[in-house]
């Protein structure tokens, strides 16, 4: 049996293929280029649940899915998701499907957008790897091209150090986007093509990006300011000078003029922001349009595959610029395998320089006295295991990553939430109990919202998807995942109690907001109860039910090398220094020593510029 034709029968089964239309024929085709770009295991477990639908029609029927007529597979898929038990493995393979679908049905039936005129992006010094010599020294080695990388390339690079920034994956044009599907950039631009995943009850979807300017060119863009509250309880808990409320203050100022940060206008953000707006206004909730690093935004909901129009100021387009020139360089499709480290010095052990692997297996050396850490807070712990640096019984631990819930409303208008802001809208009125609402759309298939269902039921929503309004809701979580392995990350995140009914609050005000607004039924995004078509039907449901049957995504880890002035909790100074070892700067989301409670690039880019000025500064002196 092939490994395609499991494939293809679940899929027609799923999508209630009839034959009626063209583009469902198409999915099975473009779910195996999904399948390609995520990791073996989640390739795997989808392929082993479409062989186990298969045989299971086999044994009941006789037949395979895709020799049964339509009905016949529905019967038989119906008959699978009538065990609850078995619920949450139906919705995890719907989600490539849903991306794979999604992307079929807009170009079969979306009329195609206008040919959007992409602005030539600014100049960088990147150079592949392969054309990089083998052995090279530099004032300063970054690892890691993002939020915090980025940033401490430019400062360093300012003071008149000689910077390289290396970054593992390459790097891609405004132009580049606007000629390829949404779902084309999807699997080159995320890690493991978006799959990777936080295992716990409930396991946790955590999409990070892997480009030139990291996650900042998939991110919604979303730009809020670190709460005063945060920083207070960093400097007084912590020990973090560099929170003071004034310092760090004048570091998001800066972060904001470089970005470009300003309030999203009304006339681009679109039917889903405003439907949230009304919602929020008729509960007499406190909302607003988000403030975001995208002036000149043409409302193309494509912010998580990278932006089309050049509008968003991702790093590569507002940082990294700066950086090159000043003089930085940017190595790409470099692995940095580990940090070299001298051992036997008078002072202790010294870092000098890196050891990085090319995509063809050979290896480069650059040596260096000084090595910055933003490789992300899933990726700085597992390099500095890998360098020998990994000791401290804190590193890897203390992960925070604000793990967010999605909810929809069926509206009798049409909303079609992928034309305007991909997240636009901020309702504030739970925040002060860590539940932040944002109204967030994606392009079709693509948002953190799966559709309930099977065959035709789940057909229906798919076709009635354009009177779907979407919000989600990501909640101030307790540290309570880990990072680990050295070779390969592993990650482990056990939702808290705490948290837990925080989620389940968020789903409820969610519900209030899109029924103040008019909606005709609410859809929860929780398989054994997907919808409801009332408040106080909605707040029974949730009731009976808890956050381990949530679909969960997150998007904002931070805290596995956290800095604090206490050495036997904070695996970096309060400097961003790494304990144990000189020359080592902690400068990415890692290093923030609890959630932020908001979307973190600003906070994480304040960070990595106060700690790159206090090194070049000593850098200076030296």
């Amino acid at each position: 049996m092939s490994g395609q034709e499991p494939l293809a029968g679940l899929v027609a089964a799923l999508l209630a293929d009839d034959g009626s239309k063209t583009w469902p024929g198409a999915v099975p085709g473009r779910l195996g280029s999904v399948l390609g770009t995520m990791p073996a295991p989640a390739r795997a477990g989808v392929r082993a649940a479409a062989a186990a639908v298969d045989a299971y029609a086999v044994v009941r029927t006789g037949r395979r899915l895709r020799g049964l007529a339509p009905h016949a597979r529905e019967t038989v898929l119906a008959s699978l998701a009538s065990r609850r038990s078995l619920l949450p493995v139906l919705d995890a393979v719907k989600v490539p499907v849903m991306l794979a679908a999604g992307t079929e049905r807009m170009i079969h039936e979306e009329p195609a957008p206008p040919p959007v005129s992409a602005p030539q992006d600014p100049p960088l010094d990147c150079v592949p790897s392969a054309e990089w010599p083998d052995r090279s020294t530099a004032d300063a080695v970054v690892v890691g091209s993002g939020a915090g990388g980025a940033v401490a390339a430019r400062t360093l690079a300012r003071a008149g150090m000689r910077v390289l920034v290396l970054e593992e994956g390459r790097r891609h044009t405004t132009a580049e986007f606007g000629r390829r599907t949404p779902l084309d950039r999807f699997g080159e631009l995320y890690r493991d093509g978006g799959g990777t995943v936080a295992l716990g009850n409930p396991p946790v979807v955590l999409p990070v990006g892997r480009a030139v300017g990291g996650t900042t060119v998939v991110n919604s863009g979303t730009c809020y300011r670190t709460p005063d509250h945060v920083l207070t309880r960093w400097r007084d808990e912590f020990g973090l000078g560099l929170a003071d409320a004034d310092s760090f203050g004048e570091c998001l100022d800066e972060v904001e003029r470089t970005l470009q940060v300003a309030t999203a206008p009304l006339d681009v953000l679109g039917r889903n922001a405003r439907t949230a707006l009304l919602g929020a206004e008729r509960l007499g909730w406190q909302a607003a349009p988000l403030r975001r690093n995208a002036t000149g935004c043409k409302g193309s909901c494509q912010c998580v595959v990278g932006c089309p129009t050049g509008a968003k100021q991702s790093v590569q387009l507002s940082v990294l610029p700066d950086a090159c020139a000043a003089g930085a360089r940017i190595v790409t499709g470099a692995y940095v395998q580990r940090l070299l480290v001298e051992k036997d010095r008078p002072g202790g052990p010294r870092a000098c320089g890196v050891l990085v692997r090319r995509p063809d297996g050979s290896e480069l050396e650059i040596l260096s006295p000084l090595v910055v850490v933003a490789a992300g807070a899933l990726h700085s712990p597992p390099l500095l295991r890998r360098s020998g640096l990994g000791g401290h019984p804190r590193l890897g631990r203390n992960l925070a990553i604000h793990p967010a819930a999605s909810v929809a409303g069926r509206f009798q208008e049409p909303v079609t939430a992928w034309r305007g802001v991909l997240q636009s809208v901020g309702v504030e009125e739970l925040h002060s109990d860590g539940i932040l609402i944002e109204a967030t759309a994606g392009p079709p298939g693509m948002g953190s919202f799966v559709l309930p269902g099977v065959g035709r039921a789940l057909r229906r929503e798919l076709d009635g998807a354009e009177s779907l309004a979407t919000l989600g809701a990501m909640i101030a979580d307790l540290p309570s995942g880990r990072v680990l392995g050295a070779r390969r990350t592993l990650l482990r995140y056990d939702l808290a109690r705490r948290d837990g009914e925080r989620l389940m609050r968020a789903v409820e005000a969610m519900g209030r907001i899109l029924f103040a607004a008019g909606a005709q039924e609410v859809l929860t995004g929780i398989p054994a109860a997907p919808k409801a078509y009332s408040q106080d039907e909605l707040r029974e449901t949730l009731r009976g039910l808890s956050a381990g049957q949530l679909h969960l995504s997150a998007f904002h880890p931070t805290g596995t090398v956290a800095l604090g002035a206490d050495p036997q909790t904070a695996p970096a100074d309060t400097e961003g220094r790494l304990r144990g070892v000189q020359g080592v700067l902690i400068a990415d989301g890692s290093a923030l020593p609890s959630c932020p409670e908001v979307n973190p690039q600003l906070t994480i880019m304040a960070t990595a510029l106060a700690v790159s000025e206090a090194a070049a500064s000593v850098a200076q002196r030296a």
